[in-house]
């Protein structure tokens, strides 16, 4: 072998072997360990001596493998004669110790005499386990009793309700007291944060009441939260009402007792009571009738579900011969008032050709758009058509794509190769004098100028409209091109740039759109000078809203 080969070879295993020796020394932690008594100097006295510490229990807690002084640091000596200072958890914990400052246990007073809740009160000292183990203190099914060292009143309560029943057969679903208060962000509640405020109880409860592994499992009604939010109460609180009933002001909060149960506030006969905190001088009536009520239910009011059929039935009589009335009338009118535009002796400002792309976008347009926004909301009604059918969207959506593609390729030759298109095309183009009008017309809007300016053959509206369409064609056929060739593309490009170049098409749609609402519709349409409709897309002729154009039409 060659000394240049084994060089080759002992070279490179040599770096690699030095580079490991000093990763393997600087992944070593240095020990972070308090200097002062060991564990066993401590458990001289405070194995028999209060606080007493029984070791075992101590070894196998979650801090089993820490030193005594790294908790307790400011003893120093064994055995010492200061009394150690309040273990300071937020050292390791300060997550933890940040949110327990916002809460209502860090904020609480010592006027009766009881000392602030600390980590200690819930987790315990020595005998801190697991949150998955039995033995702790904060075990899901412990942390009532655990809650109850303080709010005994309360845990009796809670004992006694169908959700402390089941949470002692040990049914896991059923909540116990940081399922609604929150663990370590508990906030009273008048804080507008908090899971037990007015405005957000509908929501707490709702963690339950609205999951339908839970409801399918212990077969309760799915529709209580819905029917709720939907109710006059429910409407209020989304409103930001903090008076108006929520579901602990009808089902208590603490001692939540079924139906059936003669001592609950839900009971039949408890009704006039529990609804009678709000609403004084109720009378027994308000027991005949259902409070949560589904709408697709047969359990509905049967006396609601004849009122909402009869004014279906109602809506589509009276509201449908109102809509085939006018709707006549107004077709009547409009065809006399094209038959009167038409007849008029007016200049042509459309010629056929235009006339004849104008018809085409517009019925591309709509069926872009349609078709486009059909896949955006398929549970809508007007998307009805093409339920079912996506392949059917689809293809009228290409199709439209492709034949308003041709006409974008034919009018760019119309404006380019013919001498009426670049005469357009010439007075289409942007000049100075349409800024100039722009605020001359809104100086006139505001009072300021007598007069409207007076525009050419195209003003700076019909020029705005004109380009923005070509620039959103653009967009549009080169993002719904992308879109048609997503595996093609997805071989080149990453999926990120994909997903914006959706985004774009889709936003873009919604842009064009509006614009053609808010802009074209009101100078064709709805402005009084040309209501009900500038008929100049159909017959060619000018209006006698063009009148006041400056004459600059070449012959």
């Amino acid at each position: 072998m060659r000394i240049s080969s084994v060089y080759n070879i002992i070279i490179p295993v040599y770096i690699f072997a030095i580079f490991s020796c000093c990763s393997a020394g600087a992944g070593e932690m240095p020990s972070t360990k308090t200097t002062g008594p060991a564990n066993s100097d401590c458990l001289q006295c405070h194995a028999d001596n209060a606080p007493a510490v029984d070791a075992t229990v101590l070894k196998k807690s979650v801090h089993g493998e820490l030193a005594c002084v790294d908790c307790h640091a400011d003893i120093k000596e064994s055995p010492h004669t200061d009394t150690p200072g309040k273990v300071a958890c937020g050292t390791c914990h300060h997550d933890k110790q940040a949110e327990y400052e916002k809460t209502v246990h860090f904020a609480a007073n010592k006027k009766d005499g009881k000392p602030r809740p600390s980590c200690a009160s819930c987790h315990g000292t020595h005998e801190i386990m697991p949150a998955a183990s039995t033995l702790s203190k904060v075990f899901w099914q412990n942390i009532p009793a655990t809650c109850g060292n303080c709010h005994k009143d309360i845990m009796n309560t809670f004992n006694h309700s169908m959700h402390g029943k089941a949470v002692a057969t040990g049914l896991r679903e059923a909540p116990v007291c940081t399922d609604c208060h929150g663990g370590h962000l508990i906030k009273g509640i008048n804080d507008k944060t908090s899971s037990v405020s007015p405005a957000h109880i509908p929501e707490t409860c709702g963690q339950c009441h609205q999951t339908e592994r839970i409801n399918s499992k212990f077969r309760m009604p799915n529709f209580v939260v819905n029917t709720y939010m939907e109710s006059y109460h429910g409407l209020s609180v989304q409103r930001g009402s903090i008076t108006a009933a929520n579901c602990a002001s009808c089902h208590t909060n603490h001692d939540i007792l079924p139906e059936s149960d003669p001592a609950s506030s839900i009971n039949k006969n408890n009704l006039v009571k529990t609804c009678g905190r709000c609403h004084a001088g109720i009378g027994a009536q308000v027991m005949n009738g259902k409070i949560h009520s589904p709408k697709d239910s047969a359990a509905q009011n049967k006396a609601v579900e004849g009122v909402k059929v009869f004014y279906i039935l109602l809506f589509i009589l009276v509201l449908g011969m109102m809509i085939v009335h006018n709707g006549l009338d107004l077709i009547r009118k409009m065809q006399a008032h094209y038959r009167h535009m038409t007849s008029l002796n007016r200049p042509v400002r459309m010629e056929k050709a235009v006339r004849i792309q104008h018809i085409i976008l517009v019925t591309t347009f709509i069926a872009l758009a349609y078709s486009g926004f059909a896949l955006k909301n398929p549970q809508a009604w007007w998307s009805i058509p093409f339920m079912g059918s996506s392949d059917g969207r689809g293809l009228v959506h290409r199709i439209a794509a492709l034949l308003f593609m041709m006409l974008s390729a034919y009018h760019l030759w119309f404006i380019l190769f013919t001498a009426r298109g670049r005469w357009h095309l010439d007075q289409l183009l942007p000049k100075k004098a349409d800024l100039t009008q722009f605020l001359q017309t809104f100086a006139y809007y505001f009072g300021l100028r007598k007069d409207k300016p007076h525009q050419g053959f195209y003003g700076y509206i019909e020029k705005m409209e004109y380009w923005a369409l070509v620039w959103g064609s653009v967009v549009m056929a080169l993002t719904g091109l992308v879109m048609m060739q997503k595996e093609t593309f997805l071989k080149f490009f990453p999926k990120w740039l994909f997903d914006a170049i959706a985004a774009v098409h889709y936003y873009e749609a919604i842009l064009a759109c509006l614009a053609i609402i808010l802009w074209h519709w009101y100078f064709v349409m709805f402005d009084p000078d040309v209501y009900p409709m500038k008929w100049t897309w159909l017959n060619g002729k000018s209006a006698p809203a063009d009148d006041e154009r400056k004459s600059d039409e070449a012959a």
